[in-house]
């Protein structure tokens, strides 16, 4: 029997060797060379449609400082021309109120209720408590009697600087100024 299967083994071997031999000899080969030139014309338009201009206003922070300003910014823009601007302006009151709170804070009691007083309301608020505003330096009955000299005589409480009075407009005036600057700016514009 192992005579049969090496025969057979043999036999095997053989075909597979043949086999392999005829695969090889089937391989078609093909050799091939190619030349091509390529053209290209290209016509192209690009438009641009850009934004129409706009005036920006500029901007004014006046939010968390300890400044008593606070600021207006305003842009008007039309096809041809934009203008913006922008300014601040003082709350008077709110730096009477820091100038009291900062005199009330170094000890100087008197002087912060003076600063105070220079408020109508304020003043006589503290004539109907029966506690008068110090005046020149007197407090209590005295100055008491001596705002009501005062008062009689024609006088204000409100006492204010000559600087405060001339830096100071009044609504009306403000309100002129405003109208001229915006009349101004619609003026130009139409030009």
């Amino acid at each position: 029997m192992k005579l049969l299967y090496t025969l057979l083994i043999g036999v095997i071997l053989t075909s597979s060797a043949y086999a392999q031999e005829s695969v090889i000899e089937d391989i078609i080969k093909t050799d091939s060379t190619t030349n091509s030139t390529v053209t290209t014309k290209s016509d192209s338009t690009t438009t641009l449609k850009s934004p129409p201009p706009s005036a920006i206003s500029p901007t004014i922070n006046t939010s968390n400082s300890d400044l008593c300003t606070f600021g207006v910014a305003g842009a008007v823009q039309t096809q041809i021309l934009g203008i913006s601007a922008g300014t601040q302006f003082t709350d008077y009151n709110c730096e009477k109120l820091k100038n009291a709170k900062t005199l009330y804070d170094m000890g100087m009691k008197v002087a912060a209720v003076s600063v105070m007083c220079q408020d109508r309301r304020v003043f006589d608020a503290m004539m109907n408590a029966g506690t008068p505003c110090p005046y020149d330096g007197m407090i209590g009955e005295e100055a008491k009697l001596a705002w009501e000299a005062e008062l009689a005589a024609g006088g204000s409480p409100e006492v204010k600087s000559d600087k405060d009075k001339e830096k100071e407009m009044t609504t009306n005036e403000k309100t002129l100024a405003a109208s001229g600057g915006i009349g101004a700016l619609l003026l130009l514009l139409l030009l």
